[in-house]
């Protein structure tokens, strides 16, 4: 498979369409995240179907002070990535080609939930990010468009927006790819030394011990739904390390899964104990919230939430997040 370069809506347009159109928006600087990105909307379309990667390093959405002059743009290498990953074509178009006549006076607002955690600390980004998505999507005019669940809270605004607005198209997240020590694969990784890179691990590190937390927390609570309320049932959380949740086994068994404040106060620590390495890591911010609107879950909260943390080392800023589900059936 060759795969075509294209600089201009007319050319994309020009090219002839069979099956579906999948989509996958970047900005540049690929890696092996972007390549199953590109891997799973080879699946989606099929062998009748096409898979368009778009590459474009989006004005709108850098802030006063942020990295887009030093941004990485590596397109030959962009375009042999997307091509042993499965792509017919690299839509690559100049900020003229997206934006005529300069910066669009009408624009997409995010709403409430592009001003918390990201919207918070970058004001205006996602009024940008979702802006320049939708005019991809009119110019690419898929089917189905692929994005990282790393970036989570852009996934969620971009279900929102397609659904408020009637975009009729798919919106399909694809999992976090990471490397062997954990830490998500980001184009803005090449930037750490060795020293602020084991810095950075802590980020999953805390993801994880919280994700562990959690775990641990359900397992209590589903061998305790599985004991009488009874003696029988405080012998048997004992026996498994909990005396003294066992003191009280029927308010355990009654208490919500998970434990939202436990699985926060686990990662804590973790980015607690990054703060005091060198080079430190500053954490910008720690949030259990639902994927729906993005505000922290309650204790009583049940259904999938998503533990998200930022946190910058050195001059770079990182995000990192999982998905966790809450209140297993009893």
């Amino acid at each position: 498979m060759t795969t075509a370069l294209l600089r201009t809506a007319d050319e994309l347009h020009a090219r002839v369409r069979n099956g579906r159109r999948a989509v996958v928006m970047t900005m540049g600087a690929l890696h092996e995240g972007h390549a199953t990105l590109i891997r799973t909307a080879r699946e989606i379309a099929g062998d009748q179907g096409e898979v368009v990667v778009t590459v474009f390093v989006n004005p709108l959405q850098f802030g006063k002070g942020e990295d887009l002059d030093r941004y990485p743009r590596t397109l030959d290498a962009d375009l042999k990535i997307a091509e042993e990953a499965g792509a017919d074509a690299v839509f690559a178009p100049s900020v003229d080609e997206v934006y005529p006549g300069g910066e669009p006076q009408v624009r997409i607002s995010a709403g409430p939930m592009g001003g918390r955690l990201e919207g918070a600390t970058r004001p205006g980004h996602f009024d940008g990010m979702l802006t320049v998505v939708a005019k991809l999507l009119h110019l690419t005019r898929p089917d189905v468009a692929l994005f990282g669940q790393k970036d989570a809270q852009q996934l969620a605004l971009i279900r929102r927006m397609a659904r408020d607005l009637n975009f009729g198209v798919e919106i399909v997240g694809v999992p976090t790819v990471r490397e062997e020590d954990g830490l998500a694969l980001s184009s803005r990784n090449r930037y750490l030394s060795p020293q602020e890179r084991r810095t950075a691990l802590a980020l999953s590190r805390a993801l994880f011990a919280g994700r562990d937390r959690h775990a641990a927390q359900e397992a209590l609570r589903a061998r305790a739904r599985e004991v009488p309320a009874t003696r029988a049932r405080a012998e048997a959380l004992s026996a498994i390390g909990e005396s003294r949740a066992a003191a009280d086994a029927h308010a355990v068994a009654k208490s919500v899964p998970g434990g939202p404040a436990g699985v926060r106060a686990a990662a804590r620590l973790v980015l607690d104990e990054a703060a005091r390495l060198q080079p430190p890591l500053a954490l910008d911010y720690l949030a259990l919230v639902d994927p729906s609107d993005f505000t922290e879950v309650g204790e009583d909260f049940t259904g999938e939430a998503v533990l998200a943390v930022a946190a910058r080392v050195g001059t770079t800023r990182l995000i990192d997040n999982i998905p966790l589900i809450f209140g297993a059936a009893p």
